[in-house]
């Protein structure tokens, strides 16, 4: 499994007790997912795994929006849940 694998198992792991819940919508911060994960110097990495089609896919959403910067540890990804 890949570093980006690892990122978009976590991501879609914390998605899916508000999925559950009923929520339409959520928001994820790059830097929380670093922090949590304990990865250093990955932040490229950290933002380009649930960036991508390939995440909007594996865990059932589509991406709303992306706050800049879009590389950095204050970006926003936010999804709307299906």
């Amino acid at each position: 499994m890949s570093y980006a694998d690892d990122v978009r198992e976590y991501c879609k792991a914390n998605i899916e007790p508000f999925r559950r819940r009923g929520e339409k919508q959520i928001a994820i911060r790059a830097g929380d997912i670093r922090t949590a994960m304990g990865y250093k110097n990955r932040m490229p990495l950290v933002c380009a795994a649930p960036g991508a089609k390939k995440f909007e896919e594996f865990a059932g959403g589509e991406r709303v929006s992306l706050t800049e910067p879009s590389n950095g540890a204050n970006a926003i990804f936010s999804f709307r849940l299906r």
